[in-house]
C-alpha cells in the first residue's frame, strides 16, 4: 500500500484542508503484507473520524492500512473538524465540501473510481452520523455506508444533553429543537429515502453494550426496521473506544460489496 498526506485549499470552506490517503499497491515482498491492485480505477472508501479527532486517527489508532490491502481498496481519510459532516448553522459547509468537492479533488489527485459500486462511506461516533447522513441524503453516491459506534438519533440526544452540548449544537444544527424531521435527522432520510424511487446504500451498524450510545443505535435499528429500510445492525461487548473500532472496521471491510473487478 502506498500512504500519502495532502494538503489542499477548498473553496467551498474557504481554508486550508488535510487528508490521508492509502492506495492499493501490488507487492510481493512487504513482510506480513497481502497488498493487491486491480487494474483500472480503485474502489474507495472514504473513512470519517470523530469529534475529538482529525484525518490521522485512523492510521494512527488502527491498523487500516494493513487491513486494506487485502481488498484492494483505496482509503481517503478527511479532516472535518467537529463539524457532523453538515453545512454548519453558523460555520462552514462540510457537507457540501465531503458529499461534492472532496470527491472531485481527490479524484483528479488520484485514481479513484466514480461508480457508484466502488465507493463506499464509513466512520466512528461523529463519523458515523456523517457517514449516515451522507449516504441517505446522496443515496446515489454510495453502494454503501456503515457506522461504528455513531449518533444516529441526534434528536434524541438532543433531548438528554445537558447545556453545553446544546450550546455547541446551535452552531451544528441551528436550534436544536427544529432538528427532529430536519435534514440532520437520520431517521427522517430514511423515511424519505424510503419512500423514494432512489435504491438506499447497504447500510450496516454496530455499537458497542456498553457504549454510551448504544440506545441512539438501537432507535435507528428500530426505525428502520419499521419503515422497511435494509440494514444490517450488530451489537457486541465493547465500550466507546479504539479496540472495539479496530475490530469492527475489519468486519466492514469485509462487509462491503467489492464484487468482481476487472
Amino acid at each position: 500500500m502506498a500512504f500519502l498526506q495532502c494538503d489542499f485549499f477548498s473553496e467551498v470552506l474557504g481554508l486550508s484542508c488535510s487528508m490521508n490517503v492509502i492506495l492499493p499497491q501490488t507487492a510481493r515482498g512487504q513482510i506480513g503484507m497481502d497488498s493487491v491492485a486491480k487494474s483500472g480505477k480503485h474502489p474507495v472508501l472514504w473513512l470519517l473520524h470523530g469529534s475529538s479527532d482529525d484525518h490521522t486517527i485512523w492510521m494512527r489508532r488502527t491498523s487500516i492500512e494493513r487491513y486494506a490491502a487485502a481488498h484492494g481498496l483505496a482509503v481517503v481519510m478527511p479532516a472535518a473538524n467537529l463539524s457532523y459532516y453538515r453545512d454548519m448553522a453558523d460555520g462552514p459547509r462540510y457537507g457540501t465540501f465531503i458529499r461534492e468537492e472532496l470527491p472531485e479533488i481527490a479524484r483528479g489527485f488520484f485514481p479513484l473510481s466514480d461508480r457508484r459500486e466502488d465507493n463506499f462511506i464509513a466512520g466512528l461516533s461523529m463519523g458515523g452520523y456523517g457517514a449516515f447522513l451522507l449516504a441517505l441524503s446522496a443515496p446515489e453516491k454510495f453502494a454503501a455506508a456503515a457506522s461504528l459506534s455513531g449518533v444516529l438519533d441526534i434528536a434524541w440526544l438532543h433531548e438528554r444533553r445537558d447545556a453545553d452540548w446544546l450550546a455547541r449544537a446551535k452552531a451544528l444544527f441551528g436550534n436544536p429543537k427544529d432538528v427532529a424531521g430536519s435534514d440532520a435527522d437520520l431517521l427522517a432520510l430514511a423515511t424519505r429515502l424510503v419512500h423514494s424511487d432512489t435504491p438506499p446504500p447497504a447500510l450496516y451498524a454496530c455499537c458497542g453494550t456498553e457504549d454510551g450510545l448504544l440506545e441512539t443505535n438501537r432507535r435507528f435499528s428500530r426505525h428502520a426496521g419499521e419503515i422497511g429500510l435494509p440494514l444490517t445492525y450488530e451489537e457486541h461487548p465493547g465500550e466507546h473506544e479504539w479496540g472495539y473500532w479496530d475490530q469492527q472496521i475489519q468486519r466492514v471491510l469485509d462487509w462491503l460489496p467489492l464484487g468482481a473487478r476487472p
